[in-house]
């Protein structure tokens, strides 16, 4: 027994051991649960997220770049245009031909880019138009005079980006101002024709609108040509990225999916092939270590197992071995007890008959039995019928209990069977001077039971209750029947308030030949009647007993009637 248990105290560490080993193992729950489970993918979708705004950016920063140029060349252009309408016009100003100024500014704003040519005086009036629907007086707040007037001095030399404005005309296109401030040159101020003073510097400006129609579709090129190259980059490095993590991240963590399924299926022969660098490679090793130590331990553990199962089978044939040799010995102990508890009960009425004829026989002479002597004979006589008639009963008592019957079940009322039982024993009690109680349940259903075997139980219950409260001065037993909740046994319950069963004997009532009666008030085979015919009806009996205060019996029968395998304790004599 001690090797025994060395052995199953093994098999508890080695399971301690497994169970540990298998825990440090990803197993496919616990790798869901852990790691996302699509981790290349959404790593690729992160990727591509960031070089699609890195390439926006870059795009949108380009494009601006670009169209920042364009309008800077187009501005030092249209300054340029405008110096040069200046020059061109200057001669004609200085001999005061307006008619050929204006002329030329006509010529000129025939090319193709210029929308419209304005010359305004110093107090705003337009002066000249190519547009023949402008005139009047523009305000010195209004955006063409802006340029100039912003501050409380105007302004006389402005850098040409500052002196140019981009706007919306009325068609909805862009278009771009350049203003140019026309000053009062010591040829002009000199001059016989026009002299105007010396201190003032600025007589006027020069207004000339382009038109932005072809920069913004150069603008709209250079974006679709941005878009398309961003998208390109996008996609190429898109489907690079797509295959590095495919090859890098999502075939190895698909190994390690594999490779922890295959362990959660104690699969451990298939290890983890992964041919990779770093961390992934790292964690590949290691796993197939751990997977051969794990199988490793199991293989141990299988053939402590296969160890420990065959000893606990030798040592169970054993204990088998053991068992009918103790089971032999207790049979023969207990027919050896049944024997002797046979041969003193009906010794003692035996040996009481055998006294008896001896007196007789000395009483009886040659012609008989004397006249004065016969009532003596009679009693006498009348005793040997009686101590028959108790060796009658113990061995019918003996022959009920080794040759009983197999139930004949029946449906049958429990309650009825009971005030059937109560009405032929009631004299009895009544004569006991036992205060009977009944409580029976109105709605209990019907059992499948023998009807005559079940009366007996009554019978040997009420009649031992009533018994047991002979000391008392006023004994009382009351009789219970209930159905339990689940519809499927009904209970009988005999209750008494006598003196109550020592504990030491509890465990021996249902024995055969067990009794605390007197001599001659029994031979103990009641109770094991009785608790061989419950049991043959398949139910349970119990007793709850306290010294002073009563013995309760309490007996469970199965409505179906289901009978129970007899236990070796009542199923006969042999």
């Amino acid at each position: 027994m001690d090797s025994l248990c060395f052995h199953l105290k093994k098999s508890n560490f080695f399971c301690r051991r497994s169970r540990f080993l298998l825990s440090a193992f990803p197993t496919q729950k616990n790798l869901i649960m852990r790691m996302p489970p699509k981790l290349a993918q959404r790593l690729i979708l992160f990727l591509t997220l960031v070089l699609i705004s890195v390439g926006i950016i870059s795009g949108y920063l380009q494009v601006r770049t670009q169209e920042s140029q364009l309008l800077n060349t187009i501005i030092n252009g249209a300054d340029q245009l405008s110096n040069g309408i200046t020059s061109a016009t200057w001669h004609a100003m200085l001999a005061n031909n307006r008619e050929a100024a204006y002329q030329i500014m006509h010529t000129i704003a025939l090319r193709q880019g210029i929308a419209n040519i304005r010359i305004f005086n110093r107090e705003g009036r337009i002066m000249f138009s190519t547009d023949s629907t402008v005139s009047g007086v523009v305000e010195r707040s209004s955006k063409e005079c802006a340029v100039c007037h912003s501050t409380p001095t105007p302004q006389v030399n402005i850098n040409p980006p500052d002196r140019s404005r981009i706007f919306t005309n009325d068609f909805g296109k862009r278009e771009l101002a350049m203003v140019t401030p026309i000053y009062n040159e010591p040829a002009c101020s000199n001059a016989a024709c026009h002299a105007h003073p010396a201190e003032v510097k600025v007589l006027g400006v020069l207004d000339v609108t382009y038109s932005l129609e072809n920069i913004d579709q150069i603008v709209a090129t250079i974006q679709r040509r941005a878009i398309l190259t961003t998208t390109i980059t996008v996609v190429v490095i898109g489907i690079f990225i797509f295959f590095f993590m495919r090859t890098t991240v999502h075939k190895p963590i698909a190994k390690l999916i594999a490779g922890t399924r295959a362990l959660s299926a104690m699969q451990l022969d298939r290890p983890v092939d992964i041919n990779a660098d770093g961390e992934i490679g790292e964690l590949a090793h290691s796993f197939n270590s751990m997977r051969v130590q794990l199988m490793k331990t199991v293989n141990e553990l299988n053939e402590l197992t296969q160890s420990l199962e065959t000893k606990v089978q030798q040592r169970t044939e054993q204990l088998k071995v053991m068992n009918q040799k103790l089971f032999q010995s207790d049979r023969l102990a207990s027919l050896g007890q049944l024997a002797a508890s046979v041969a003193h009960e009906i010794n003692n009425p035996i040996a009481g008959v055998l006294n008896l004829s001896m007196l007789i026989e000395r009483i009886m002479k040659d012609d008989g039995i004397p006249q004065e002597r016969v009532e003596e004979v009679r009693r006498y006589l009348l005793q040997i019928s009686s101590e028959t008639t108790r060796v009658g009963r113990i061995v019918g008592d003996l022959l009920a209990f080794s040759r009983r019957p197999s139930p004949q079940r029946m449906s049958a009322d429990l309650n009825a069977i009971i005030h059937r039982t109560i009405s032929i024993i009631d004299h009895k009690l009544k004569l006991a001077g036992v205060e009977l109680e009944l409580r029976l349940d109105d709605h209990l259903p019907e059992i499948k039971c023998d009807s005559s075997q079940i009366q007996q139980v009554i019978v040997n219950l009420v009649m031992n209750a009533s018994e047991a409260t002979h000391n008392r001065g006023s004994g009382k037993v009351s009789v219970r029947t209930a159905v339990d909740a689940d519809g499927t046994m009904v209970h009988l319950e005999v209750k008494d308030n006598g003196d109550g069963i020592p504990k030491e004997n509890l465990a021996k009532i249902f024995d055969p030949f067990f009794t605390t009666k007197g001599e001659g008030k029994g031979v103990g085979l009641g109770l094991a009647v009785v608790y061989g015919i419950v049991e043959s009806h398949g139910g349970d009996i119990e007793v709850e007993s306290k010294i002073g205060e009563g013995t309760t019996f309490l007996v469970d029968l199965p409505i179906s009637g289901e009978a129970k395998e007899p236990s070796p304790q009542t199923s006969g004599i042999s």
